[in-house]
């Protein structure tokens, strides 16, 4: 691939990347929450171990997140080329989590008190087999070969707290995730959006009087690595300084605050500016009110400001977010609450109705940034420890700011306009239900729907300004994704 070639296809992933973001949800659903992901366990000293194994079988409408509409010769937006594949798809997914006794068990020990050190790791990898269920020739070219995305995905993470529930503490924590993404293109593997993120941090604990006052104080890093030479120009590093604190007037109601301080830059800064893309010192700070307002409701409500401070160094016509952020939801509670001390405990015990928004902005790959509004709603049942319904469905506005092209040898003072900014209707729903026939054997079924409603076709190239780019090299950012699984599933 020429130098030329390598950069119109590398312009070309800036605009897959803003949709297969949506993708990384493709994990089992057990695995997204820990109530669904672990059963009885078994113990060993001082340990309890929970294994576990799911295989599943179902039906992707999209998995190449392509559009059926008009737009880019080599995505998903001309169905003469590449139309949207369905595909039968095989997923085998086993899991071990470890971690000191719980309070439970703790609870027929001759002495339950909290140990001096906490610790819970797991890891979990998941194998994706895909079987192309279209007829039409076109399906079966090589860029639509869906069987060529067969791979494995996974993550693993360790946390250790130091003197959990006492006056003065510590946190430390590491995370690493493999994460497999469609393409969209091809089914190159060269071509692929795969990516690696490692993480760690800590934090110091304070919540002196009993626990009325509880602060913490961390630092983490975030290092994104795509594992292919296209995605390389998106190469990240984030540095993070955060604090959070939580002061209880109440047994079961608190004032929180907490701020967040990053400093996120791209490791191939040349490439990424090309791309529009710079680095940045996004800033967070919010307070609010959580807690049980009633023995059913539990609220939290937190407003604050965020501001994306991106580098004008490169592109003096770099947008800005600059606006509140806000996080709302009302929980209702099917039984009354048993008096737990913490509503976020309340919420793991208790079948629960939830409404919420919130109002925030993500660093992205499109844009520098874009801001998002999505209103919410949560369902959660478990019935007699054999039933289980999970429902949630969201709305959300997509709000992708003015566009330039960075710095190249054409215009090497950047700031080529590339397309006014724009607002995406995003549709979101997931429903996941499982029934136990015991403690460790179950049997589900997951339903999504994802769809982006856009009127916004995106240039992939920068021919100069007041250049009108053919439809040909433009890209449409509509698309829908329906997908059914059904599964068997053994834990402990």
């Amino acid at each position: 691939m020429t130098k030329k070639g390598l950069v119109a296809t590398t312009a070309f992933f800036a605009l897959l990347l803003p949709r297969v973001a949506a993708a990384q949800s493709d994990s089992p659903q057990w695995l997204q929450d820990r109530k669904y992901n672990e059963g009885i366990g078994v113990r060993e000293g001082d340990f309890e171990l929970h294994p576990g194994i799911g295989g599943e079988v179902g039906y992707d409408s999209n998995y190449f997140l392509r559009s059926s509409g008009s737009g880019f010769a080599n995505s998903g937006g001309a169905p003469a080329f590449a139309p949207p594949i369905p595909a039968l798809v095989l997923r085998i997914t086993p899991s071990l989590y470890i971690s000191t006794i719980g309070a439970q068990r703790r609870e027929n020990d001759v002495v339950a008190q909290p140990p001096s050190v906490r610790f819970r790791a797991g890891i979990n990898a998941t194998y994706r087999e895909f079987i192309g269920l279209s007829s039409d020739p076109v399906a079966k070219q090589p860029q639509n070969d869906i069987s060529a995305q067969r791979n494995i995905g996974g993550t693993a993470d360790a946390r250790m707290e130091i003197s959990p529930e006492r006056p003065f503490g510590a946190v430390l924590y590491a995370n690493y995730g493999r994460f497999i993404l469609p393409t969209s293109v091809s089914s190159d593997p060269n071509l692929s959006l795969n990516r690696d993120e490692v993480g760690a941090g800590g934090e110091l604990v304070a919540q002196p009087g009993g626990g009325t006052l509880d602060w913490r104080f961390g630092y983490q890093v975030h290092d994104l690595l795509f594992e292919n030479v296209v995605g390389q120009p998106y190469d990240n590093l984030v540095n993070e300084l955060y604090t959070r604190g939580r002061w209880k007037f109440r047994p079961r109601t608190a004032l929180i605050y907490d701020a967040t301080f990053r400093f996120t830059s791209y490791a191939n800064q040349g490439q990424a500016a090309a791309l529009g893309l710079v680095n940045s010192t996004p800033v967070r700070s919010r307070i609010g009110l959580n807690g049980l307002i009633t023995d059913r409701f539990t609220l939290t409500a937190l407003v604050g400001w965020g501001a994306s401070f991106e580098q004008t160094t490169l592109i003096n016509t770099q947008p800005q977010y600059d606006s509140v952020i806000a996080q709302a939801e009302l929980k209702w509670f099917l039984s009354a609450s048993p008096g737990l001390a913490q509503s976020a405990d309340v919420g793991l015990a208790l079948s629960s109705i939830a409404i919420g928004y919130t109002r925030d902005f993500q660093n992205s790959y499109l844009g520098g940034f874009y801001g998002q509004d999505r209103g919410y709603l949560r369902f959660n049942y478990f019935f007699a420890g054999r039933a289980l319904v999970s429902l949630e469905g969201g709305v959300s506005g997509i709000e992708y700011p003015n566009m330039y092209w960075g710095p190249d040898t054409a215009n090497p003072a950047g700031g080529d306009f590339r397309h006014s900014s724009f607002t995406d209707l995003r549709v979101d729903s997931a429903l996941f239900g499982e029934y136990r026939f015991t403690d460790s054997f179950g049997l589900n079924a997951t339903v999504r729907y994802t769809a982006n409603f856009s009127n916004a076709v995106v240039p992939d190239t920068d021919l100069g300004p007041g250049v009108a780019v053919p439809s040909g090299q433009s890209y449409d950012m509509s698309w829908s994704r329906f997908e059914t699984f059904v599964g068997l599933r053994y834990f402990l």
